[in-house]
């Protein structure tokens, strides 16, 4: 859906996949850095060697002061380029379950103060130093942050379709083992159009709202 917003907003959008890519492109030719999720952990390092040359591409972006929004892993791969733990979680979250936005959410980036989405995670990240929490759920207390202006990580799934859904349990499907926070296929496919097509309406506003005030403002 990041390439439905892209295209109905005039971007264009390329896609590049870091552990093939022989070689990323220069940082000043583009305006916004988005790093997508992956069923490995941050720290396979070593099975997945490109993990470190994206981390370091992502500093990079970061210290260029591009905007740069992360997804699941590209979240934590964000939070830890800022200095963050990840850890594993107490409990595997995968499925559908609310997230709610903080109190002192900034006034220029409102999330709803509930809304249903997908998760599909097992580790998650620590708040990076000088980064605000934006969303929580039940099973995870980090669930989004702003850095400064220009950065923000998502832990939770606001893009997923239903495609991108079956795709997920087909790849990932071993790691639905009923606990409080996981569910089963069936359940993960229990829902109707509107819950998507809410969430991403919700998604849209906050790349609006992302890609409008750093455009405006750049000083954070």
């Amino acid at each position: 859906m990041i390439a439905v917003w892209a295209q109905q907003n005039g971007h264009t959008l390329d896609i590049l996949l870091a552990d093939t890519q022989a070689q990323l492109p220069a940082i000043d030719s583009f305006d916004l850095l988005l790093i997508m999720g992956g069923p490995m952990s941050i720290h396979q390092q070593q099975l997945y060697p490109w993990l470190l040359r994206e981390k370091n591409y992502i500093r990079d972006a970061i210290h260029q002061r591009k905007r740069v929004l992360g997804i699941c892993l590209g979240a934590q791969l964000i939070a830890s380029v800022l200095g963050a733990q990840i850890q594993t979680a107490p409990q595997p979250e995968i499925g559908w379950f609310p997230i709610q936005s903080v109190v002192d959410c900034p006034a220029h980036f409102k999330l709803p103060a509930s809304l249903p989405v997908l998760h599909w995670h097992s580790e998650q990240f620590e708040l990076p130093t000088g980064a605000q929490r934006i969303a929580v759920s039940q099973a995870c207390p980090n669930q989004a942050f702003l850095f400064g202006k220009h950065v923000l990580g998502l832990q939770c799934h606001l893009e997923i379709t239903k495609q991108g859904l079956e795709l997920l349990i087909a790849a990932c499907g071993h790691e639905l083992l009923l606990s409080r926070y996981v569910q089963d296929a069936a359940e993960l496919r229990n829902v109707p159009a509107e819950q998507f097509e809410h969430m991403h309406r919700v998604l849209f506003e906050l790349l609006n709202q992302f890609t409008s005030t750093i455009l405006v403002d750049t000083s954070a």
